[in-house]
């Protein structure tokens, strides 16, 4: 699939279609399943267990979205596996589990969370879970190093850069994400339009999404300087 259609084809369900942590998780298997249910892309976040499995989870620890304490980097995947998430019987899924749950019925973004001095790990654990999977699927990151190792790993996914902020410091830095060769961008809605996004759509010809959409004004911003939104909180 053309990496414009993977992402604008329909909008993205942040971290799946979860019901803001009430009964549906971010990040879970149910959240995925809703999203496919409505046909909603997922766009979904990545940090690296102890032995550099990677875990479907956007928090580096574990305090917030399950009952126990700790950093995701220091437990296992079997142990990860087996903490629930909280208030549900959901558990922490392993992006291998959570490309095989989704199977390609919907397309996938993949966020890659800064992981320090293992920023050469994860993208390595997510080029090889992606080896022959053959649905819509994309990956990014904030990190330009997360970027140029997942680019390294000689992986034919795309990728591309997530990004935010107005300032020229900001712009120029993101400008240097585009020697990596990356396919698209995902950008902050509240810092829209920008000379970046404005570059990056008309010169360059790439698709832009942005992130992350909960308002009536998030979508008509995204209409008018973008061509798909990542949302949350409401059914588009």
């Amino acid at each position: 699939m053309d990496i414009r259609d993977l992402l604008t084809a329909r909008p993205i369900a942040h971290r799946g279609l979860h019901d803001g942590n009430v009964h549906c998780m971010e990040n879970s298997l149910p959240a995925f399943e809703a999203a496919v249910n409505r046909d909603f892309a997922i766009e979904l976040d990545v940090q690296l267990s102890a032995d550099h499995v990677a875990m479907v989870f956007h928090d580096e620890s574990l305090d917030r979205l399950t009952g126990e304490s700790g950093l995701v980097a220091e437990r296992t995947a079997a142990e990860l596996r087996s903490v629930t998430l909280s208030g549900t019987d959901a558990c922490i899924p392993t992006l291998a589990e959570t490309l095989a749950f989704v199977s390609g019925r919907v397309p996938v973004v993949i966020e890659m969370k800064d992981n320090g001095d293992r920023n050469r790990q994860l993208p390595l654990a997510v080029a090889g879970d992606l080896v022959g999977y053959s649905g819509p699927v994309a990956v990014m990151s904030f990190d330009k190093q997360l970027l140029s190792h997942f680019r390294k790993s000689g992986s034919p996914v795309p990728f591309g850069l997530t990004a935010e902020g107005i300032g020229g410091p900001a712009l120029a830095e993101h400008e240097e994400a585009l020697k990596l060769g990356i396919s698209f961008v995902s950008y902050h809605v509240k810092a829209l339009p920008n000379a970046f996004v404005t570059r990056v759509r008309e010169d360059l010809g790439l698709p832009v999404i942005t992130w992350t959409v909960r308002t009536p004004e998030d979508v008509e911003t995204t209409r008018l300087h973008a061509d798909q939104m990542t949302f949350e909180g409401f059914i588009p």
